[in-house]
Parts: C-alpha cells; structure tokens; sequence
C-alpha cells in the first residue's frame, strides 16, 4: 500500500490508523510502530509522526515518552466523557438546524434517511454506520462556525470508535438508532427545537449506557 498527495499525507495516514482503531483491528494498549508504519504505507516517518499527532487530537492514541504510539484505553470514564462533549456539541447543532433551516434545505436530509432505511433493510451495516455520521455533517450549515466544527470533527473519531462498538453486529441497536433518526426528523421539520434536543440527550444517554454496559460484560473493545 502507498499513498499519493503530499499536502494531505499525515490527515490520510491519520485516517488509515484511526480505521484500523475504530474497527478493532488495532486494540487498547496496542503500540503502533512508527517505522512499521512508514515501511507498509511507504511514507516517511515524519509524516507518521504528524499523523500520531491527528490521532491524538482525535482522542484516539495516547503518545507515552520512551514508548512511543499507543492505542487509547476504553475506559467507563473515556465513553462518558466522550458522551457528555458529544451530546453538548451535537446540541447545539442540532438546535441551530432546527431553528435556521429554510423550504427545501432539508431535501438532503430526507434523501439520506430513505437511504438509511434501505441500509438496514438490506443489511448494510457499514453503510448504515456512516451515514449517520454524514447526517451530523451535512447540518454544518446551518450552524457557520468553523470552530464548533472543529470541535465536532476532532471528537468525531472517539464517538464513532464507541458507536461503533455499541452496534457492531447488534439489530437491535442498529434498529434503535433508525429510530431515532426518523423522530429527530420529524421534530426538525415541525421545529421542534426541545423535542428535538430531547431525542438527542436520551439517545445519546442510550448509546452511552449500551457502550458501558458492554464494557462491563467483559465484551471486547474494539480499540
């Protein structure tokens, strides 16, 4: 494997890793050789140094002196944390849309839902996955505020690590956020700003408690 463009080189590195970390491929505690790195994508070291450096602003590996990259931990407090940020962060992206969207500005939205209902009628649960998140992205719009969308986009990694580990292989929690899905829609197109925050904390709370409860059974993490 190799990579081209080197003005996005360490974001694409970056994005290679933080796949294998969000999938399970690499595990908490793994450590994440530099020099392995840079021999299998043929890319220099430096360029995976800067890539460690994303990763680690995206909550997603952990750089210990004398050590090196280490995959991040999925503690109880991590899944909460990450939870509590989301839910607040998503709020208010979620309250702006709702407030600001204008006629014909939600066709997007309505399109991706109908795929999503295909997605899990069909089994596609990597298509499902992603489009959730596409969902989140397409209302950065409504918001124009490029440091909010940082914000979201840094965190982005760490809560798709834990959704994915949430739903991987479970219906019911894939059905769940199909749910969830169609009733914020409906309340962003009645303009329901509190209905529509309501849904989000208490599917946000769900998912957080599904990921700990998980945890807890001894389920392995898939990072």
């Amino acid at each position: 494997m190799s990579f081209k463009a080197p003005d996005s080189l360490s974001e694409q590195i970056a994005q290679h890793l933080g796949q294998l970390i969000i999938t399970g491929e690499l595990k908490s505690g793994d450590r994440i050789q530099e020099l392995r790195v840079a021999n299998e994508l043929n890319v220099s070291r430096g360029s995976v140094r800067e890539a460690y450096l994303i990763l680690a602003r995206r909550y997603l590996i952990d750089i210990v002196p004398r050590k090196g990259a280490v995959v991040s931990e999925m503690t109880p407090k991590h899944v909460r944390d990450v939870y509590e940020m989301n839910i607040l962060l998503i709020g208010q992206l979620c309250r702006r849309a709702t407030q600001n969207w204008q006629e014909g500005e939600l066709d997007p939205f309505l399109e991706l839902l109908q795929l999503m209902e295909g997605y899990v009628a069909n089994g596609q649960v990597m298509k499902f996955y992603d489009a959730t998140f596409n969902f989140a992205r397409m209302a950065y719009r409504f918001v124009d505020n490029p440091y909010l969308e940082d914000m979201l986009e840094d965190l982005q990694p760490a809560v798709r690590r834990t959704y994915y580990f949430a739903i991987n292989l479970d219906q019911a929690e894939i059905d769940a956020s199909m749910m969830f899905f169609r009733e914020l829609m409906a309340c962003i197109l009645e303009r329901d700003v509190d209905g529509a925050e309501q849904k989000l904390i208490q599917f946000g709370e769900h998912q957080c408690d599904t990921v700990l409860k998980r945890l807890e059974s001894g389920a392995a993490a898939p990072a």
